[in-house]
């Protein structure tokens, strides 16, 4: 049975963007990476205690967990796990050498709540732009001291609001072939991991982002990135949300890998505002014929 973590009431709550925040969302949704602030501060449902709790109520695929020690890039090794339960590397961050991501939080009415709130606030910005917002989802990472979560990317709009500690994300240019082949888009869309080759070279095309408590960062979709933490445990909250545009997206993406493994060579899906509906709509008839959704 899932515990009750108590429940978040959004109408008694000053909002959690700040004024200044929203004005910059509405100015750089959905391409452009930018810096917000909010005033989710010490929320109880973020408290270490409460987080293992949850962690230890949710279904196993929902939690990943492992050692913190790692390289920028893993290049193809797999993260070794810490020997401990998800519940105490939680609580011992400070001391476990750990990196843990909890996924789909709004599996439990109370975090998804506060998922429901958070986004209520900027959906207007959202659907003006982007349309419904869309399979909203929220994440929350928690990591040890200087650990490192390696090269990778999401599909998902993202903003993530840092909580406690601090950290660093180094991001590169989304749609970018040199940060994140387009093959690699291609294997992703059909069930590959998300995780990028690192080379040295990359680096010089980074922009570091350094987080604290209070502020957040919008994470434009499959934007490349990495991250370090800081010399203290660290609490970060990611809400996210798909729309029409990001699906069509990563449908035109699984549609090229067809094309590819058919010997032509694709011209990649554009950016937003770009719609990409024939490949999409392509992929999608071949997908429901080959059973494959």
């Amino acid at each position: 049975m899932k515990p009750d973590h108590g429940s978040f009431d959004a109408s008694r709550a000053l909002p959690v963007f700040t004024d200044e925040a929203r004005a910059a969302f509405a100015t750089s949704y959905p391409e452009q990476p930018h810096k917000l602030t909010h005033r989710l501060g010490d929320h109880p449902l973020m408290a270490l205690d409460a987080l293992a709790t949850l962690a230890e109520a949710l279904p196993a695929a929902s939690v990943e967990y492992n050692r913190a020690d790692l390289p920028v890039g893993l290049n193809g090794a797999k993260a070794e796990g810490n020997g401990l339960g998800i519940g105490d590397t939680i609580r011992n961050i400070a001391s476990t050498g750990s990196w843990a991501a909890l996924k789909n939080i709004e599996q439990v009415p109370a975090y998804g709540e506060l998922l429901a709130s958070l986004l209520e606030e900027l959906r207007p910005t959202i659907e003006a732009r982007t349309g419904a917002m869309l399979k909203p989802q929220g994440f929350v990472f928690v990591t040890s001291p200087d650990g490192v979560t390696p090269y990778h990317f999401d599909p998902e709009h993202n903003i993530l609001l840092h909580l406690m500690g601090s950290k660093v994300m180094t991001m590169f240019p989304a749609g970018d072939a040199f940060y994140a082949p387009d093959e690699t888009h291609e294997t992703y869309h059909t069930g590959g991991g998300r995780e990028l080759y690192w080379r040295d070279e990359l680096a010089a095309g980074g922009r570091e982002w350094a987080l604290s408590p209070g502020e957040a960062l919008f994470v434009p979709v499959m934007a490349p990135h990495f991250v370090r933490n800081g010399p203290a445990p660290s609490v970060s909250l990611s809400i996210t949300w798909r729309s029409e545009w990001s699906f069509a997206e990563a449908d035109t993406r699984a549609f090229n890998g067809l094309l590819r493994r058919n010997g032509l060579n694709p011209r990649a899906p554009g950016r937003w505002p770009a719609s990409n509906r024939a490949k999409a709509f392509s992929w999608r008839l071949y997908a429901k014929a080959k059973g494959l959704r």
